[in-house]
């Protein structure tokens, strides 16, 4: 091989390399995102369900705003999933929703301070802190990947943070009554926090 062709050969080969790497990273951003949008999907389904089992008391009227807020997220995550190569309605989606539908079975059992309203509240904690994190973690490499650019991240952040405030206070209120007053046992009066809208 000539040296012309040496370099030439060289070039092809760096760039096939690129090429792969950046294949790699991008199914890595696809699955991660569609791994959140499992999450987002459980957690849209399950806000429903309390909105609906708890309608006309606080908690359904917390639910029924909350869950404005996260479909407003999904779509975020949705629309990058689908610029990454993914598809917003995976396998991984439909195996939240059906985790759902077990959550939500305890939910009918539950009072507005029973055991399984108190662990929907957990459940929507833990996953609003993850979607914070997803939010950070994109922060740093947005400014790497132009998939990512445009993205006002820290108004994502943001609303997150008051996502989780308010979720907390509730599921704070709820350990009170389910831990020290008998929870489904038949205690079913609610602390100010709860009684109150936000």
């Amino acid at each position: 091989m000539n040296p012309e062709g040496a370099k030439t050969f060289v070039r092809s080969k760096v760039k096939y390399i690129q090429s792969e790497d950046s294949k790699m990273r991008n199914d890595a951003l696809t699955t991660y995102l569609q791994d959140h949008l499992a999450g987002a999907l459980h957690a849209i389904e399950l806000l429903k369900a309390m909105r609906h089992h708890f309608a006309g008391e606080p908690l359904g009227a917390f639910a029924a705003e909350m869950v404005a807020e996260v479909e407003a997220d999904r779509e975020v995550l949705a629309k990058l999933t689908e610029s990454a190569g993914g598809t917003a309605g995976s396998m991984k989606e439909w195996g939240a929703w059906l985790a759902e539908k077990v959550s939500r079975f305890k939910l009918k059992h539950s009072s507005a301070d029973g055991l399984g309203t108190f662990e929907a509240l957990e459940f929507l904690v833990l996953g609003i802190h993850g979607k914070r994190a997803l939010w950070r973690a994109l922060v740093e490499v947005a400014s790497s990947d132009p998939l990512l650019r445009g993205v006002d991240f820290a108004e994502l952040i943001a609303r997150a943070e008051n996502q989780h405030q308010k979720v907390e206070e509730r599921r704070l209120a709820c350990a009170h009554f389910v831990f020290c007053r008998g929870g489904d046992d038949g205690e079913t009066a609610q602390t100010e926090s709860i009684k109150q809208e936000n």
